[in-house]
């Protein structure tokens, strides 16, 4: 990690809770669209990005996003830059929100992303907005697939993945090149799926080959409306997790109750970790006096200068005013450890 920041830094997984209005603005801009042009649209997106950065910074994180302020959900808006999609039309849309009726696409034709998958003009509109610390999500192949039918053009979702991952190589090339220094695959399937952890680190490493960043994995069990997607154990992943070509995995624990805490011990020495101490899925806000006693318990199994602090996941499913309660709260409980370790507020 960079010398800049203090030890145990706090970050964000990647998403911020959307304020009201754009939220509003963007279901009325897609019920109808004649109605809002294009420098409506970019103004709403700015002012969105600049809201979530000052959220942030007010909050006292030490690394930050653009609240991916200029996405559809964490991976959702992406399949817009993919050409030979159809959707799938939805089967479900009444009763309560899950994963079942979220968008669905169907290969018609070999997977291409012409101009990309838009993350560089999402960085370059952030840095118009702050110079501060920061890191770039980007969701990973697996992740990508899981929305895919291969149709007639792909045999099943590794046939989808292989197809991705020279994708989201060259996106994440293209971020490193332009001074990115941190990058985050975003890859909760893998834990969903943990049936192979040998693909999944194949699939790792060529997706992350010639990047120069320093790159983190995340690795979670689904939030969608706040609903996890698969049984919630790391342990099938370990110890082989430990040898993916990431410089750290983010993993959640506080929605979990600090379950498997143990398993850092598990991690090679050179592997940095993000802890999940801030449960996304709940609207009651943590006090500071826990989120210290968690990360003490974390520091039991893994030394400090390895570990950063995060929520668990993002807060795209959270009221915007209990993310900024959260984040708070957050800062204050690792700011009371790093004192008593002598390592600074």
């Amino acid at each position: 990690m960079s010398s800049n920041h203090p030890w145990i830094p706090t970050s964000v997984i990647g998403s911020w809770a959307f304020p009201g209005w754009y939220e509003k603005f963007i279901h009325e801009s897609q019920a109808r669209p004649a109605e809002v042009g294009p420098f409506d649209r970019e103004e709403a997106v700015r002012d969105a990005v600049r809201l979530a950065v000052d959220d942030q910074l007010r909050a006292g994180l030490d690394r930050i996003t653009d609240g991916e302020m200029q996405r559809v959900d964490f991976n959702l808006g992406f399949y817009d830059y993919l050409t030979g999609l159809e959707a799938i039309p939805k089967g479900r849309f009444l009763g309560p929100p899950a994963h079942d009726q979220r968008a669905k696409y169907r290969a018609m034709e070999p997977l291409a992303a012409p101009q990309g998958l838009g993350t560089l003009s999402e960085y370059r509109r952030f840095r118009e907005v702050t110079g501060a610390s920061a890191k770039v999500p980007v969701p990973g192949p697996f992740t990508l697939a899981g929305c895919i039918s291969g149709g007639e053009i792909y045999a099943d979702r590794r046939s989808v993945t292989e197809a991705l991952i020279p994708i989201v190589n060259a996106e994440l090339r293209s971020l490193s090149q332009a001074g990115v220094d941190f990058l985050q695959l975003d890859e909760p399937s893998f834990a969903c799926h943990p049936a192979d952890a040998d693909y999944f680190l194949d699939v790792v490493s060529r997706t992350v080959e010639g990047v120069k960043s320093y790159v983190g994995m995340h690795l979670c069990f689904g939030n969608y409306r706040a609903r996890a997607v698969g049984w919630r154990s790391y342990r099938p992943l370990f110890p082989q997790i430990g040898k993916a070509c990431v410089q750290q995995l983010s993993l959640e624990f506080a929605s979990r109750e600090m379950a498997e805490v143990e398993l850092l011990r598990e991690l090679p020495s050179s592997m940095d970790v993000a802890v999940g101490l801030v449960d996304v899925k709940n609207t009651w806000v943590e006090p500071p006096a826990l989120i210290a006693e968690r990360l003490r318990l974390v520091l039991r199994h893994i030394e400090p200068e390895r570990v950063s602090v995060t929520p668990d996941c993002g807060f795209s499913q959270t009221a915007r005013h209990v993310a900024v309660a959260k984040a708070a709260a957050m800062v204050q409980g690792v700011r009371a450890v790093r004192k008593e370790l002598g390592l600074g507020e």
